[in-house]
């Protein structure tokens, strides 16, 4: 009821099926703009568009990005997307994700998960860092509850169910500041030594994963971080095996 109200408040009262129908509706529309060298008509069940046509239009296409873990989502992703979006969860939830998404998809389309790492010099002082973030989100959880209500979510709950499962998955993917949160939005994070982390987010390029998506909890110091681990990842991803 609460992610009800919260659409609610910006005036849209549909219920979740039909916003994803009206989703699907509209990137029909778009692509259509990006494509038609010609003006085009478009009936669907939210739009309807007579003689349309954009002067200008991507000269290589522009790739869509689409996220959602529940089936209305993954029937319109699967259908429109170019790239499907994951939050960070386990490795073997994803693999699923990947195999569903694939098979309604029915064509070759592409994969992207979102993670927040923590990395540092060692192992050791990952984990300070990662103990010291929890804290500060301890201290605001009111407010991050409060920002966004993830309940009716279904990549929440898949979060939540991860975390269930212990504070840490797969050997560094920590679940404490999603479970803290109620897993209101990208809150997984992988902690541990660049190397550790480098080899944790090259485990999802193995599951089928071309795009990984990073950010952390602190700007200046991640920018400086993520530079080390970039390069790191990007070294060994060659030797990185697509299935294996």
């Amino acid at each position: 009821m609460a992610c009800r109200a919260r659409w609610a408040r910006d005036g849209d009262f549909t219920d979740k099926p039909t916003r994803y129908r009206r989703t699907g509706d509209f990137l029909t529309v778009v692509r259509r703009t990006w494509d038609s060298a010609e003006p085009f008509d478009h009936e669907g069940e939210f739009y309807r568009v007579r003689g349309a046509r954009s002067d200008v239009r991507p000269a290589a296409g522009i790739p869509v990005y689409f996220g959602g873990a529940s089936a209305d989502a993954i029937r319109v992703g699967a259908k429109h997307a170019d790239v499907y979006a994951f939050w960070g969860e386990p490795l073997a939830g994803i693999a699923e994700r990947i195999e569903q998404v694939r098979a309604a998809a029915g064509r070759d389309i592409a994969f992207s998960v979102s993670l927040r790492p923590i990395p540092a010099a060692t192992e050791a002082e990952a984990w300070n860092r990662a103990r010291d973030i929890l804290r500060l989100t301890q201290e605001r959880v009111g407010e991050f509850k409060g920002r966004r209500d993830s309940s009716e979510a279904v990549g929440s709950q898949r979060l939540l169910e991860a975390a269930a499962t212990g504070e840490v998955v797969d050997e560094r993917l920590w679940t404490a500041v999603a479970k803290t949160t109620g897993a209101a939005g990208n809150s997984t994070a992988l902690v541990g030594s660049y190397e550790q982390v480098a080899d944790s987010l090259l485990g999802y390029v193995r599951l089928g994963v071309g795009t990984l998506l990073i950010r952390g909890f602190s700007p200046l110091a991640d920018a400086r971080d993520y530079g080390t681990l970039v390069n790191l990842v990007r070294e060994r991803a060659d030797a990185v095996t697509v299935g294996a």
